[in-house]
């Protein structure tokens, strides 16, 4: 990964946070309260499509709750961006809202952006996991899209995880567009690709509240690993 250089001081940063949503009533306001307050200007949830309690929960733990009606964890992230760049922050960052990552993490998440890294993954494969938190399936595609990155773009990364943060300069230089499970891939394609100065920090791992949307199921594993490989080789011939 490369090396960064001193970019904005920690106390300068301001930072939203988007949480893609689908049926998380039960754990979404848990991951709202553990969020470090400090420095998050906005938590943005994108409910996509539940037809539980999930945007009640998440408004009344305090978040601005959008509604995105296209099903898809990217579409649910695009939402999320283009309603925080309307208050123009330095940082977005991205995590789950099942509890499987640690809110509390966001921290170790930020800080290599203070060092001037452009985008930090956190990484499940570096950090402890609670045991069966991430089912085999995931490890191997993880290990097989990580494999193929390094092969061809010369970026070592160890996870596809969805705790991460990005600066919003480098963001609209990756012009996201993904409307699926392909999104996570795209940004670290992209960012390798532009040559983004690339960090991953350790972060724990636990089993998540509530039942997996795509590798709890085996037709969401499959959809999933497609997409993925059709991402990378996407663009090794689709200029950034």
């Amino acid at each position: 990964l490369r090396r960064g250089r001193t970019g904005l001081p920690m106390s300068d940063l301001c930072v939203a946070v988007v949480i893609p949503a689908l049926n998380e009533e039960h754990a979404i306001g848990k991951v709202i309260a553990a969020l470090p307050r400090e420095r998050i200007r906005e938590i943005i949830v994108v409910d996509n499509g539940s037809t539980d309690g999930t945007a009640a929960a998440a408004r009344a733990a305090g978040a601005t709750v959008l509604h995105e009606p296209r099903r898809g964890y990217g579409s649910a992230c695009l939402n999320g961006i283009a309603h925080a760049l309307k208050s123009n922050p330095d940082v977005i960052a991205f995590l789950d809202g099942d509890m499987s990552d640690d809110p509390q993490e966001l921290p170790n998440i930020l800080q290599p952006i203070e060092q001037g890294y452009d985008l930090v993954i956190g990484s499940r494969m570096l950090g402890e996991r609670e045991e069966g938190a991430l089912l085999p399936q995931a490890m191997i595609g993880n290990a097989v899209a990580c494999f193929l990155i390094r092969l061809f773009w010369s970026v070592r990364f160890t996870d596809l995880g969805p705790f991460r943060a990005v600066r919003v300069e480098a963001l609209r230089r990756m012009r996201m567009s993904d409307p699926t499970y392909g999104w996570t891939v795209e940004m670290q394609v992209k960012a390798a690709k532009l040559g983004l100065r690339c960090k991953e920090v350790p972060v724990r791992y636990r089993k998540r509240i509530g039942t997996s949307k795509v590798t709890g199921t085996l037709a969401g594993t499959i959809k999933a690993s497609v997409k993925i490989l059709f991402t990378i080789f996407k663009y090794l011939f689709v200029k950034v």
